[in-house]
């Protein structure tokens, strides 16, 4: 492709003349209408085409060795199931489905934007990958109203059980899949003779392209965002201030200072991964409403849209590492479990070898008898 052709911005890229985008996999409710007459020139960067497929390609395996971890140690696991374990299994399944579409991202990116693998999975990646945003998003922000309730009010905390928590599971679930019909419903494959790609892209109606838009970047912006942000920090300052307020000492405020790394590392982690890719959108929904018309800024946008995309992504990394292996119950788990299949291991290789050693013995005693 022509360094000039941005498969990511916003302009008419079919013979036909209808409005389409041809959209970074993690844009799944984008849109695009021609944003100002004459439309602005495309640019981008050679190096997404092959910048983007490396860093997915290491984004699969970190992510899905680190989630798979946590998933069997989690269900494998013989011990209680509490609230905590249910949203971090079920964090890290949603980053495995997410994960899972990757290599068809990377193939998407490496052959120039053209979609390789039919309508079909158009649709189902770019919906796993909306999905994927609001479901971990979401059980994110479960994880920090629990962490507060533990931690403010002790007492009423203990009367939590992982079925209430089965139940905020499935209406998160739920409510990440009716956010992310829209991407089910639009995405779909066209060809761009201009650039001669067959592209999955969404396909909203020419006649209500900015109106569409505009919803659904706002759409993302506030549920799968702000509102969370807003919950997550509300809460690790409420556990802040309580802890602070609680006199320590020895080990008791070693224990509460990790616990105020821990909270604080959320609110960093979850700003890392998600702020770029949403402030991004929302600058691209100022274009579509015309707020932004410098093509200079339009420019820029598109430019920094792979970067944000990474970072998304990257969150999928890391959230074995925040979530999990840095909980003292967590690494007892695992240590548990590798200690019972280093025993099981060690027990089959003894009955083998007992095995291997009866058996000459076991073979000369009728010959001797018949001789």
């Amino acid at each position: 492709l022509s360094t000039s052709a941005n498969m990511q911005s916003n302009c008419s890229l079919d013979s036909s003349r209808e409005p389409l985008q041809v959209l970074s996999p993690a844009t799944p409710n984008s849109s695009s209408v021609p944003r100002s007459p004459p439309p602005c020139p495309l640019t981008s960067s050679d190096y997404q085409f092959s910048l983007i497929p490396a860093l997915f390609s290491i984004f699969f395996l970190l992510g899905s060795v680190g989630n798979a971890v946590v998933v069997v140690v989690l269900c494998r696991h013989g011990g209680p199931r509490t609230v905590a374990s249910v949203y971090f299994c079920n964090l890290a399944v949603a980053d495995l489905l997410c994960l899972a579409t990757l290599p068809f991202w990377a193939s998407y990116y490496s052959q120039g934007y053209n979609w390789l693998f039919g309508s079909l999975m158009c649709k189902i990646s770019s919906s796993v990958l909306c999905l994927n945003m609001f479901a971990s998003v979401f059980f994110i922000t479960c994880m920090s109203v629990d962490r507060y309730r533990a931690i403010a009010h002790p007492i009423r905390s203990q009367r939590r059980s992982p079925h209430q928590a089965y139940s905020v599971v499935l209406g998160v679930w739920g409510l990440a899949c009716l956010a992310s019909l829209p991407t089910f419903y639009f995405r779909d494959t066209r060809y761009v003779e201009s650039l001669g790609v067959r592209a999955c892209i969404m396909a909203f109606p020419r006649e209500a392209y900015a109106k569409w838009s505009v919803m659904t970047a706002l759409l993302k912006n506030a549920l799968g965002f702000f509102i969370p942000l807003a919950v997550i920090t509300t809460c690790c300052l409420w556990i802040r201030r309580r802890l602070l307020a609680a006199q320590s000492f020895g080990k008791s405020r070693q224990k509460r200072d990790k616990v105020l790394k821990l909270v604080a590392a959320v609110v960093v982690a979850f700003l890392i991964s998600w702020l770029p890719f949403h402030v991004l959108t929302f600058l691209d929904a100022l274009a579509h409403m015309n707020v932004i018309s410098s093509c200079e800024v339009m420019g820029a946008i598109d430019a920094a849209l792979p970067f944000g995309l990474c970072m998304a992504f990257s969150n999928s990394c890391t959230n074995p590492l925040l979530y999990c292996f840095i909980g003292n119950q967590f690494q007892e788990k695992l240590h548990h479990l590798f200690k019972r299949r280093v025993s099981l291991f060690n027990s089959h290789q003894e009955s083998s070898s007992m095995r291997r050693g009866s058996c000459p013995r076991d073979a000369e005693t009728p010959l001797g008898r018949e001789e």
